[in-house]
Parts: structure tokens; sequence; C-alpha cells
């Protein structure tokens, strides 16, 4: 028979770009599905949404309210399973949920990448880190989405049920790659020429994702050719400013300012490599969907990139700041096609094998169905 599970976040647009695939598998288990964020979107294999006025600032007072409502359905509604996404969203649910642990349920909370980690500002330390572990005696298991995050919460952190499992997944059927001939073709239908060279970026405009470095490097590009041209998807805080960055840099007419794109994919498989360059990341979405795309990867170094882009074999990265090297590597990918497809393929292969909705689903599920089973005392790892 099948139980209830509620699912938390900031916002609501988390559930719609990552857990739809897991949402839907509880709904063939049996079970009912609730969520809860800010926001209103309507998200298929949900029975019930509440609508939690929760913000991104952990200091907004809006939260207060955010946490009195959270208590409320978490304590009226009994579920089995709660799992909790994003910081402050994660933060409100298991503060909300103590009195509901008490009773049985059970609250599973994703770091979707510790603002505290290896060359992080001391402020993310003092900050972050003792909330994170003053949580972990309302959370019964712990979810990291890369292996650094991994091997620093079991070093640092004494609870059972930690867990790494590789991203929320994507889906592979979808982010596919084009044979040559049909990428052309969609170059053109974009209002590219063939030999138009295409760097894509999706992420929102802010601070951490770093643009700005992107609207440099193509500058400093296009000084000796001029058919490089940059994709930027996404909408944020830093748009109006990136475009009057890029028109002082004299490169307007090179860079094309999406916003949010419900077909990702077309711009993706259009694209002739990848390009990121946020100094932060957990396991990047962005990347893993063109690396599903068959594109190669020049990206800016820190952990979630890391981790998926390997040197010389999926793509490269580089040192924060050193436009330099990055515009080397994509000059050599320009003028190096062979290489373009091995890298391309490489980094397809790797996603399908190891971050394909399908593989982080089986991943998720022996973590869920032990939940459902509601034995206390199971002994069990999934790494």
């Amino acid at each position: 028979m099948g139980g209830k599970i509620l699912f938390t976040a900031t916002v609501d647009y988390h559930f719609k770009a990552f857990h739809l695939p897991y949402m839907q598998w509880f709904k063939d288990q049996g079970w009912e599905v609730h969520v809860a964020a800010n926001g209103g979107i309507i998200l298929p294999a949900v029975d019930r949404k509440y609508t939690i006025p929760i913000q991104r600032s952990p200091f907004s007072p809006k939260n207060i309210g955010a946490y009195v409502k959270l208590k409320r359905i978490l304590d009226e509604e009994k579920y089995d399973i709660v799992h909790c996404h994003t910081p402050v969203g994660g933060l409100l649910t298991r503060l909300a949920g103590k009195n509901a642990r008490t009773k049985g349920t059970k609250i599973i909370y994703t770091a979707h990448g510790f603002h505290f980690y290896k060359g992080a500002p001391l402020k993310n330390w003092l900050i972050y880190y003792p909330i994170e572990k003053s949580m972990l005696r309302y959370t019964d298991c712990l979810i990291t989405i890369n292996k650094e995050d991994y091997r620093l919460a079991k070093e640092r952190f004494h609870m059972i049920h930690i867990e790494h499992v590789h991203g929320v997944g994507v889906d592979t059927t979808k982010f596919i790659s084009l044979e040559k001939s049909e990428k052309v073709k969609l170059k053109k239908s974009l209002g590219y020429q063939p030999d138009d060279f295409l760097l894509f970026y999706a992420a929102e405009f802010n601070q951490n994702k770093n643009q700005q470095f992107l609207l440099h490097a193509l500058s400093t590009l296009n000084q000796d050719r001029g058919n490089v041209k940059l994709l930027l998807a996404g909408e944020g805080p830093l748009l109006e400013s990136c475009k009057s960055q890029a028109e002082k840099l004299g490169i307007r007419e090179h860079v094309r300012f999406l916003g949010f794109q419900e077909n990702i994919q077309t711009w993706t498989q259009a694209s002739d490599a990848a390009v990121a360059s946020s100094f932060r990341e957990g396991l990047p979405v962005n990347v893993m969907e063109s690396m599903a795309c068959g594109l190669p990867v020049v990206a800016v170094e820190n952990r979630g990139h890391r981790e998926l882009v390997q040197h010389d074999k999926t793509g490269w990265t580089v040192a924060p700041g050193d436009i330099h090297t990055f515009c080397s590597k994509l000059t050599f990918l320009m003028n190096q096609a062979e290489v373009r497809e091995e890298l391309g393929a490489n980094g397809r292969q790797l996603v399908v094998s190891t971050y394909s909705t399908e593989k982080v689903l089986g991943e998720k599920r022996l973590i869920y169905e032990l939940f459902m089973e509601k034995e206390e005392d199971t002994k069990w790892m999934v790494h």
C-alpha cells in the first residue's frame, strides 16, 4: 500500500527542472505526492501543491511565515517521507519537521553543493558550515551530488546515512548529439552560417555564474576571427548589465541573449562547444546537458566542473580568471574538428553511463525504498 511524500524547495521551478521523474516514480509506486515551495507553476505527477513564501535569503522576515506554514503542513499531513532541497528550503523544512520526525516521518535532504568547500571564502565556513552541521540532528539521510562534498560530509559529519548520487539526472533521450549535416541545418534555421563557431552557456545571470568572463573571452577570440558567437540562455539580476558590457566591448552582434528557453536542447545541439564560467558549482546540469549533446567543454575550475570535465577526454578546466588559457583551448577546438568530435563523444558516453536520469533514478530508488520499508534499524549503503 502506498504512502505519502512531500518534496520541498525554495522555488517550485526547482521541481520542474530536476525532480519530475522521481515524483512520477513515487506515483507509479502508488504513493501520494505533495510539494511545497514558492511559485505558481502547475506540476504533473503532483496530488497537492502548497505555495509557501520561502525566500532565497535566509535573513528575509518572510521566512518566518514560511516556517509556520510548513510546520502546520508537516504536523497535519503525517508524511512518511519528506525530501527537501535547496539551502533555505532545506533549512526551514528540517526545522519545521522536528515534531513530525518524532511521529515517524523520515526527512531526506539533498545538498546540491555545499557553500563551504575547499577554497571557499572563510565567511562561508563561518556561516554555512555550523548551520548545516546543526541541522543533521533533524535529518535522517543526507544526499550529496559530487564526490568532494561526499568526502567532506563523511569526514566531518557524524551520522549513519550519508549518501552520494550522481546529480539530478539528464534525459539522454532528449539531449542527444546531431550528425554534422543535421547540425548545419539547425544552425541555418537559427540564423547562423555553417562556419559560425557557436559557444553555449545556460545559467542564471548572477554574480556566481560570471557571464562577464565569457564576454571578455569572446572579445579576445574575435580579435583574430569574427565568426565566434556566444549563446547565453537564462535570466537574472545581471542580465542587463551583461548586455551593456557586450555593447562596451563591441561584441553585441556576436552575443545572443536567449532568455528563458523551454527547448534548451535546440540551442545546445546547434552549438559547437560548451563553456562554463561559474565560481561555484555542485554538479552543474547545464554542463551535463551539453555533454549529452556531444559538445566538448571548456570551463572555469571548480569542484562541479572538475568532476565532469576530464582533461583531454571531455574538455578542459582552467584557473579562474585565466582568459588566455581559456581562449587558447577554444581556438584549438575551432581548428581541430576531429578533436571536437572525440571529446564530445566521450562526454556523451560519460553522461549516458553515469549521469542519466535512468542511472540516477536507480541510485535514488535504493535510498527511497529503504525508507519506504520503514525499517528503523536497516543497515544500508549505496555509494
